[in-house]
């Protein structure tokens, strides 16, 4: 009989706000998976990114797929510890990968529960009713220091970034519809051309990470229609499950995505990875998926999807904190670019009804390997200021209110060594200086977006992640090379013209919590301001 032992970083408690909802059902089919240790060791693959990352780009050295799986990936021999384990308490495989250092298991839960004891509940919460943890996940002694996270047990949801204003008929963009995403990409100077080469996105792969949704293709092709651009190539992969299955809520947030993407690299492919959104397990299956893919070349991947930044002192999630950062590393190892939404809800992140009361930045976007993604507004006399609508929380009205773009100090991340020749704000409700977040920023209003066969505007960080992303699929085709982890070099050239400053408004939420002010340099609200695509072209 095996001696148990706590997985370190898993200790977790539920939701602020959530209601017992009863035991859980333990004949209950549920899938987890176990993230095994790194045969080479993150923090030499970590050291690698540092020093990489520093180069001209012509001189970075990325690392192959299957590099990163032969020398970072897992050993054979732990997973067949593992896999040996559950056999034991009759749980399958269903997936193996030493690339992805992980094994997905399946079986009844009291049996997931006997191989790996952890204090598991039913709640209520205002996200919906969803199976909870509190404390830390036990691990057989014998593997100890070979399993580094257990994901699976927690089912509560990840939160979309998408601010959507309204749904019409078929009147096509402009007016109340919103503007094409051309129109963005001309606004912050995206280029057109390198040479005698159109930049259209040729040769790129953009994964665009999404739980829960679908679109249609039919859909696709009246929106590329009506905006005059050429019909991109989708493709959806399937994840834990997950499909493209149209007809859903979050059906917003995938079509956004792919509209803003494909409008600004019709050429390149993009590739929809579908995750039931599930807790930490789908999220963290479907990035690890789309960054070790070696059927598809993924050069570039948008997220825009997260969750607050959890507070360590309480919850000590460090589990996951590390899993996101290990595979962010990775990415960027391999010249992956990562654009992540930094979130629509001022420094509450959270929308109005899900609301701890407390201050937090939104997590991926302030892991410090990604590149975070903040809004504007464009004002009366075209200028860019930071996105905010000015209205107060308010439960009654619909979307909750308070939609400004999210930004602040990192509890969970220390200040990057990218950031250390910026003044970063103290916090506005105390601790020590972090992480800042976003990075960048642009309009986060007036897309015009296609959904469900009706048309209006829509927006959010959530538009301006995919934008992102689509401006260095450009850059990768214009340089002949991958841009990788552009984080440095913006900072570095920020006064060098590779971004515009922005130094109006304020991410406050109005007569609900305290913010920060935009102003000369790196803010808060929209980091080091919108970018110049043909300045960073040039610089680069």
């Amino acid at each position: 009989m095996s001696r148990f032992v706590p997985l370190p970083g898993s200790k977790r408690q539920p939701l602020a706000g959530s209601r017992p909802a009863g035991p859980v059902d333990k004949s209950e089919t549920v899938s987890i998976t176990v993230r095994v240790r790194s045969a080479g060791g993150p923090s030499e693959l970590a050291k690698r990114v540092e020093t990489e990352s520093r180069k001209p780009l012509a001189e970075r050295q990325y690392l192959s797929r299957q590099e990163l799986a032969t020398q970072f990936g897992a050993k054979s021999s732990d997973l067949d510890q593992v896999e040996q384990y559950a056999a034991q308490h009759n749980l399958r495989v269903v997936s193996r990968s030493a690339a992805r250092r992980s094994i997905a298991l399946r079986g009844a839960l009291g049996d997931v529960l006997r191989a790996f004891p952890a204090d598991v509940q039913l709640y209520h919460h205002s996200v919906g009713t969803y199976r909870g943890r509190t404390g830390e996940i036990l691990i057989p002694a014998e593997l100890q220091g070979v399993i580094t996270g257990i994901f699976g047990f927690d089912t509560r949801p990840k939160k979309r970034i998408t601010h959507r204003k309204r749904v019409s008929a078929m009147d096509g963009p402009g007016g109340e519809n919103g503007e094409s995403p051309a129109f963005f990409a001309k606004r912050y100077n995206f280029p057109q051309a390198s040479g005698n080469v159109t930049l259209d996105g040729t040769g790129q792969g953009i994964a665009i990470i999404e739980l829960g949704g679908g679109f249609q293709v039919s859909d696709l092709q009246t929106y590329f229609s009506e905006i005059g651009s050429p019909l991109p190539t989708v493709s959806s992969v399937s994840v834990d499950g997950a499909d493209n299955q149209p007809g859903q809520d979050a059906d917003g947030e995938v079509m956004l995505d792919i509209e803003v993407a494909g409008t600004v690299a019709p050429k390149a492919n993009l590739v929809v990875y579908f995750a039931p959104n599930q807790g930490d397990k789908g999220f963290l299956d479907a990035i690890s998926t789309a960054i070790h893919d070696t059927e598809r070349k993924i050069d570039v991947i948008s997220i825009s999807w997260g969750s607050p930044e959890p507070d360590l002192s309480e919850a000590g999630a460090t589990q996951e904190l590390q899993a996101y950062s290990e595979l962010f590393t990775a990415a960027a190892a391999a010249g992956i670019s990562v654009c992540v939404a930094s979130g629509d809800h001022g420094t509450a992140t959270s929308a109005a009804q899900d609301w701890d009361g407390k201050i937090h930045v939104s997590h991926p976007a302030s892991d410090p390997l990604v590149l975070a993604c903040g809004g504007t507004q464009i004002d009366n006399n075209n200028n860019d200021v930071v996105w905010n609508d000015g209205t107060p929380f308010d439960t009654s009205v619909a979307g909750g209110g308070g939609w400004a773009s999210v930004g602040g100090i990192s509890k969970c991340f220390p200040v990057p060594s990218y950031q250390a020749g910026i003044q970063l704000p103290a916090a506005v409700d105390g601790g020590p200086v972090g992480r800042g977040v976003p990075d960048i920023a642009m309009s986060a209003t007036d897309y015009f977006v296609r959904v469900d066969s009706g048309e209006g505007a829509s927006g959010g960080t959530s538009a301006v992640a995919p934008l992102m992303a689509g401006l260095i699929a450009l850059l990768n085709q214009a340089k002949g090379k991958d841009v990788g982890f552009l984080n440095p070099f913006l900072y570095a050239n920020a006064n060098a013209g590779a971004v515009h400053d922005v130094t109006v408004g304020t991410n406050a939420i109005t007569n609900t919590t305290q913010g920060y002010d935009a102003g000369p340099g790196w803010d808060a609200c929209t980091g080091l301001g919108t970018p110049d695509g043909v300045g960073i072209l040039n610089l680069l």
